[in-house]
């Protein structure tokens, strides 16, 4: 309706459309954070949500998966990047080769937090295109994090994700 005033008011030639069309920038700036915010917290995913989704997800595909995971407080933004990881990992096992086994293991130290997966079934390198490694190396470098993966023997994939502690001031 703003925009509308401010459309009439430029037409009749007055020199309020010009704080009218001010107004409907502030109104435009606020919605498009506000959606941000809704979309950022449809984004974050839930650690011990996604690691107890992968175990059972492979293994209804009859994957053995084994997931051990420290029970730790990790930031949000953290526990988030993580998860996404462990999502497209499992993905991953279950699209790209013939895994029989999947191990999961998240190590948390006093200096950093590493998430391994690796299983037993790599079958030939992903083609180039695919988005999923690179979301996720985006994803971990908003949390100073980094991601690695390949092959690991015959047959075998590992994807590590490392991401450093933040320091806490005394």
């Amino acid at each position: 309706l703003k925009s509308e005033l401010a459309v009439q008011l430029a037409r009749r030639g007055r020199p309020e459309a010009v704080e009218q069309m001010i107004e409907v920038q502030r109104i435009a700036q606020e919605s498009q954070r506000e959606v941000r915010e809704v979309v950022r917290g449809y984004r974050e995913a839930d650690l011990t949500a996604e690691l107890a989704g992968a175990k059972g997800v492979l293994g209804a595909a009859g994957i053995v998966c084994e997931v051990t995971a420290e029970d730790a407080a990790l930031p949000v933004a953290v526990q988030s990047a993580l998860a996404w990881v462990v999502r497209e990992a499992a993905t991953n096992v279950l699209r790209h080769g013939d895994a029989g086994h999947c191990a999961v293991e998240l190590v948390t130290r006093k200096e950093h937090v590493v998430l391994t997966v690796e299983n037993d079934g790599a079958g030939e390198p992903a083609k180039a295109g695919g988005s999923g490694l690179v979301g996720l190396r985006e994803r971990l470098a908003a949390v100073e994090g980094t991601l690695t993966a390949g092959l690991v023997g015959e047959g075998r994939f590992r994807l590590e994700a490392r991401v450093p502690m933040p320091r806490v001031s005394a």
